[in-house]
């Protein structure tokens, strides 16, 4: 296989980082995209400004588009304010300058999140399912909405709707780690809501999957075959961990604590459906979520 060059904004990010190892690893060109100063493997780029070097991306092989503020902490309204506005006007500006490209990428793999379907019970939920309510699904559905440039100048376009991502060195299993290790996990709520969960080994192969083959176009969701109860995950994970999980913490105490972000973040149920990427060809590496912990706290 020929040596690709392939464009990432968000490359220090968690996905992105171990993201553009893995491509560099393989023999790709990775340039990132960043608010600093260009070099050699970095294009400055302000999407606040609308800036762009569009020589330094002009024959890339790929577009992955990663970079948005993050949605941990604090959901003040200048908070939730820059949550959606760093995906919808950052995906535009990058989206706008690369179908203005005379020698254009082939693909363009954007992330975005199951957040879209709100909170749906016990329903199972595929790409097909409608946008559902809350603060994520408006963020989501602007996000994917803002790649149509992209979509219009007909570059293959993917998105990825990720679930809840695991690893041990951060997202919210970084957080949660050392609650569980000092026997002060439990429960959130009645434990009764799903979880879809999918380990970042898992989110880097599926990237590298969009990119790679020409058939993956469109919306994915991008979650474990075997989604689970959050009273399950917790069992889980303290079994693990070797550890009990018996402080339950109940739902009045997470939105007082929290607020919105307890109903969107942690009490949402999403029961996501995969089936569409893995008929692609796409195999998890951890489909079962036990095992998975296993091998990312072993």
């Amino acid at each position: 296989m020929s040596v690709r060059r392939i464009v990432i904004s968000g490359a220090s990010g968690f996905i992105g980082c171990p993201l553009a190892r893995h491509l560099r690893e393989r023999g790709d060109q990775v340039i990132e995209l960043t608010r600093g100063s260009s070099s050699e493997h970095r294009v400055h780029w302000d999407p606040d400004e609308g800036e762009l070097d569009l020589a330094s991306v002009e024959g890339a092989d790929a577009i992955v588009h990663l970079a948005g503020e993050s949605i941990s902490g604090m959901w003040t309204a200048g908070k939730k304010r820059a949550i959606l506005e760093s995906r919808r006007h950052g995906t535009r500006v990058l989206a706008s300058a690369v179908a203005a490209l005379d020698a254009k990428p082939r693909v363009f793999v954007s992330s975005s999140a199951v957040g879209v379907y709100g909170s749906r019970g016990d329903e199972l939920l595929t790409e097909e399912s409608g946008p559902g309510e809350g603060f994520l699904a408006e963020v989501v559905e602007a996000w994917e909405g803002a790649a149509q440039p992209v979509r219009d100048a007909g570059i293959r376009y993917v998105a990825l709707r990720t679930g809840l991502v695991l690893d041990k060195d951060g997202g919210a299993l970084g957080q949660m780690l050392p609650l569980f290790k000092f026997g002060a996990g439990g429960r959130l709520g009645d434990g009764t809501h799903w979880w879809s969960w999918v380990t970042l080994h898992d989110v880097v192969r599926a990237f590298v999957h969009a990119i790679d083959h020409q058939e993956v176009s469109g919306v994915y969701n991008l979650a474990a075959p075997e989604p689970v109860t959050n009273a399950d995950f917790t069992k889980a994970f303290a079994s693990v961990l070797h550890r009990p999980a018996l402080l339950p913490a109940p739902r009045f105490a997470l939105k007082l604590a929290m607020r919105e972000m307890a109903d969107e973040l942690l009490m949402a149920s999403q029961r996501v459906d995969s089936s569409k990427l893995r008929s692609t060809g796409f195999g998890f590496h951890d489909p079962e979520l036990k095992p998975a912990l296993q091998r990312i706290l072993k």
